[in-house]
């Protein structure tokens, strides 16, 4: 053994092992983990790996590549319009820090350099390729600083997809990983499968050797942990390959890589890809991947509007990102590209914070942060809305009238006479045998009809105010009858 200064955590630590890559003759599927013909195992080996948060950390976008994948592909003008929106949002805060783009189209090379062109400093604009000679060619025709580089590292995909051995598929991933360098170019080394991977018997060997090179070259390389399957875990004291923690530990304690190195990449199959990689960034990652809506393979990609959520709970800000703008982004993949959000998805769906219970109506009617995660309206633009059935009862309907016209004075109380004259009608609605909600536009129509006095005042004063939120449409010019 060898004690040595680790000029990551400036401490002496001993270097125990020279980890050798573990040429097998036949793979390691871990059948006593994954043995397919069951769900899964989570193994525990009680070791816990203390947090480390690094001093910066970031948000990556594969909208364009991982996301593009899963649904029609985007025309030129939709990327660049898409692009566009991801500066705007970063607004120059550096948290939405690259973006990844095919080249395999004409489409998509189009797009690239247009986006090139605008020179924006973020997200800086990447590029993604498998470790083959002619896809590099067209990284260096594309002129770009950084390329991801695809490196599976699990058996299932060395033996079983590549049909290579490790030592072959070592080989491969260090000559691309050369070219990348002699040209100047940054290699991103996209460790594909890593939670079903031999993590000693050939991510480390590979890193290792990967490490060499970029020493020789004087070029910094950076490595992506692809969760492929979202097998990753975040617990405390779990077992490789699927521990994050232990990963992300490995890489900078086995592999001597700082955390700005670092960046993990995760999919929804476990429905915990936004927790996993909350996990990466307090364990030593700097940078997550993501994508916009979370779109991508199969569930799905981590979606870039929870990280950026996640970011301003751990850092207590959003530096001076333009939130508001995820609205108007979730209105143009729905308008533009047909792309169909789930209404009650977090922040995008057009029902994330509407409550329709007739209990939280209340609540909301004495205070709406009783109900609200925070002020939707103000940060994403997005204001609470109650929507009216048949269990909405007295508060539902006073509720939803404050929050649609934005009542923040003379709030009308539940016990208003006209409430009640609009719930009689509600309630007959049901016992006609109705079953779906009364419509916003059925709403306002009850209230030209009861309440004209105040439509006409919020008339006169909506001029005054500008509200995007798509499901208000109030007729400014409206001119109504008392009826």
């Amino acid at each position: 053994m060898k004690a040595e200064l680790n000029n990551i955590t400036n401490l002496m630590e001993l270097k125990k092992h020279d980890y050798t890559i573990e040429d097998v003759d036949t793979p390691n599927l871990y059948r006593h983990i994954f043995p397919y013909s069951e769900i899964p195992k989570i193994t525990f080996n009680y070791k816990n790996i203390p947090i480390y948060v690094p001093d910066e950390i970031w948000i990556t976008d594969t909208t364009f590549r991982d996301g593009q994948q899963a649904i029609s592909p985007f025309t030129t003008e939709q990327i660049v319009t898409i692009y566009e929106y991801l500066h705007k949002l970063d607004n120059n805060s550096g948290i939405i820090r690259q973006t990844e783009f095919f080249l395999y189209t004409e489409r998509d090379r189009k797009a690239l350099e247009i986006c090139l062109s605008k020179g924006y400093k973020f997200p800086e604009i990447t590029t993604w390729i498998r470790a083959k000679k002619e896809d590099f060619k067209l990284v260096k025709d594309a002129g770009v600083k950084e390329t991801g580089i695809l490196m599976s590292c699990s058996d299932y995909h060395i033996f079983k997809k590549l049909n290579m051995t490790r030592r072959q598929a070592l080989n491969q991933y260090l000559s691309i990983a050369s070219d990348a360098f002699e040209n100047g170019i940054i290699p991103r080394c996209h460790l594909e499968d890593i939670t079903r991977a031999d993590f000693f018997g050939f991510v480390v060997p590979l890193v290792n050797e990967l490490n060499k090179l970029s020493q020789e070259a004087k070029m910094p390389f950076k490595i992506r942990i692809c969760d492929t399957l979202g097998l990753g875990v975040s617990f405390p004291g779990v077992e490789l390959p699927r521990s994050i923690p232990a990963i992300v530990y490995g890489l900078r304690h086995h592999c001597n890589l700082s955390s700005e190195n670092l960046e993990w990449h995760g999919h929804n199959d476990f429905y915990s890809v936004v927790t996993n990689s909350t996990a990466a960034w307090l364990y030593g990652a700097s940078s997550v991947n993501t994508s916009l809506l979370g779109i991508g393979e199969r569930t799905g990609n981590c979606p870039l509007e929870a990280m950026l959520i996640q970011y301003g709970q751990l850092r207590g800000n959003t530096k001076n990102m333009r939130l508001e703008l995820l609205t108007e982004i979730a209105e143009y993949f729905e308008k533009e590209i047909n792309y169909s959000i789930p209404p009650r998805t977090p922040f995008v769906g057009k029902e994330f914070n509407v409550t329709r219970a007739g209990v939280h109506a209340d609540g909301i009617l004495k205070n709406e942060e009783i109900y609200n995660i925070f002020d939707t309206g103000k940060i994403l633009n997005r204001p609470l809305i109650v929507a009216v059935n048949e269990y909405s009862g007295l508060a539902g309907i006073a509720a939803w009238i404050n929050t649609y016209f934005k009542l923040a004075d003379n709030k009308i109380d539940k016990k208003h006479p006209i409430v009640q004259k609009i719930k009689d009608w509600v309630d007959s609605e049901y016992e006609k045998g109705r079953t779906t909600v009364i419509s916003n536009s059925e709403l306002e129509e009850s209230v030209k009809k009861y309440m004209p006095d105040l439509l006409s005042k919020i008339n006169n004063t909506a001029s005054k105010k500008d509200y995007k939120f798509k499901n208000r449409k109030i007729n400014r010019n409206l001119k109504i009858k008392n009826i």
